[in-house]
């Protein structure tokens, strides 16, 4: 979800549906950067502009925001929402798509897949402590090596190898892969 955390933006959502005014409008603006990013990859080829699915989407947030689990993840709920409002966006231009539905369908399954992905990752990471969270990240994450990590979190290699040794480990515990 590029920048933006799900932690973040549903806790922006949770005090929103709470009546905080303040919380509702950066929610929307964050929201509304994450779908922009989204509806661009999308609409590169269909002739459609971008904003319209933004907006669309933006909306139908508004209205269905009661429909949100506030004990689930606000990701996938937000880009089920854009999808759909993607898919009846290319059913109106009618009878002259620019581009096949199925070409989009399978790039749509592929970045949900890849949001659901991001999103089991940052739950794990949740689990660690901090020192251990920013060694994986590091490392497993970005793709550092170890020496690269120790240097920019001011540790030695010894360290960094222990951190993310037991990072991983309280990762699979956790998750159930012993």
């Amino acid at each position: 979800m590029s920048d933006v955390d799900d932690g973040d933006i549903a806790r922006l959502l949770r005090a929103a549906l709470e009546g905080d005014e303040r919380a509702y409008g950066d929610f929307l603006h964050k929201t509304a950067g994450l779908i922009r990013a989204w509806a661009r990859r999308r609409t590169t080829f269909s002739g459609l502009d971008p904003e319209d699915i933004v907006q669309e989407t933006l909306l139908a947030i508004h209205v269905k925001r009661h429909t949100w689990r506030s004990d689930g993840p606000v990701a996938p709920w937000l880009y089920a929402i854009a999808r759909h409002k993607l898919v009846d966006a290319l059913r109106r231009q009618g009878r002259h798509p620019r581009i096949e539905i199925s070409e989009v369908e399978g790039r749509l399954a592929a970045e949900e897949a890849e949001s659901v992905r991001d999103w089991e990752i940052g739950r794990a990471l949740e689990t660690l402590t901090p020192g251990q969270r920013s060694v994986v990240t590091a490392i497993s994450v970005e793709g550092r090596t170890i020496a690269e990590a120790a240097r920019s979190l001011e540790m030695n290699e010894t360290a960094v190898r222990v951190a993310l040794h037991r990072g991983l480990a309280a990762i699979a515990r956790r998750f159930g892969r012993d």
